[in-house]
């Protein structure tokens, strides 16, 4: 029986994908002008200087060496692996492609929930998720979007499997200290060496691009690296990795929602079917136990 605080974190949730769901617009926003090692870099950068000057206003103490090993981890998925992988899948696909595919990270976030967070999932959870994802599958059939493994593929893929393993460490950290304050420790850490390759791979003609890149780097440094997380790790603190992880199954919607104003890409009506199919599995998944150790 999902408890109260357990729905209240749902909704958390919820905001948290909405939020992440423009990372794929933005990004390809961003790379039609910008360098995706650049967008990468800078992204950490100014999300490690908001994180660095939240931390010292707040005057936080610093974390304990295990609890640092852990932020370490985290923040190498979600500030290096998942930005870099999803700025180099965007320079060959579609964002509304790309977000299809990323409707698999529900089934590795739970997987790796159930590795790591000491989550335990009923076999009744599990079927709900595999159901989910093959909605999933079925649509990114049926739009064509596997009609061969390229390279924006496996990058893509790259972008599911390290952003599984991030939401899940950020997960089992957002257990022991703020959600907020896990994403800001995981930014300053970085810090140095995303300010070291900002420099490095600095555009000679920055100064040309157009504001539509810069919109899209705006998003991806203050929203999809720093304060989306505050909502959805205290979502998952609340809720548990597994289950917030399920709500992921809404991502792809989103995104492909969010890809036809912002890339101006086209909506086919066939993804709301899909979508309130998708909504329904997701509603009786969350019906289902959970063990959280």
């Amino acid at each position: 029986m999902t408890t109260r605080r357990e729905k209240f974190g749902l909704l958390l949730g919820f905001a948290g994908v909405c939020l992440f769901a423009g990372t794929l617009p933005a990004t390809r926003l961003a790379v039609a002008t910008i360098n995706p090692l650049f967008l990468t870099s800078a992204r950490a950068a100014v999300a490690g200087c908001t994180g660095l000057l939240v931390l010292m206003l707040l005057r936080r103490p610093l974390p304990s060496r295990a609890i640092a090993v852990e932020v370490f981890l985290a923040g190498s998925c979600t500030i290096l692996l998942f930005p870099l992988f999803t700025a180099l899948a965007m320079m060959s696909v579609p964002a509304s492609h790309g977000g299809v595919v990323l409707g698999v990270m529900p089934l590795a976030t739970v997987a790796a929930a159930a590795l790591f967070a000491h989550e335990r999932p009923s076999p009744g959870f599990w079927l709900a998720s595999a159901a989910g994802g093959m909605l999933v599958l079925i649509f990114i059939l049926r739009h064509g979007g596997m009609r061969g493994i390229g390279l924006g593929d496996l990058y893509l893929i790259g972008s599911v499997i390290s952003g599984a393993l991030g939401y899940t460490f950020s997960g089992r950290l957002s257990t022991r200290m703020p959600g907020w304050e896990v994403i800001s420790w995981s930014v300053v850490m970085f810090l140095p060496l995303a300010a070291l390759a900002t420099w490095a791979t600095w555009p000679a003609n920055l100064a040309q691009v157009p504001w539509p890149a810069f919109a899209g780097l705006a998003y991806v440094s203050f929203i999809s690296q720093y304060s989306a997380f505050f909502v959805y790790n205290a979502a998952m603190a609340m809720s548990g990795v597994a289950r917030i992880g399920q709500v992921l199954l809404l991502q792809p919607f989103v995104i492909v929602a969010l890809s036809v104003p912002v890339n101006g890409e086209r909506l086919d009506p066939e993804i709301v079917l899909f979508a309130a199919a998708v909504v329904g599995v997701v509603l009786i998944g969350q019906r289902m136990r959970v063990t959280r150790g």
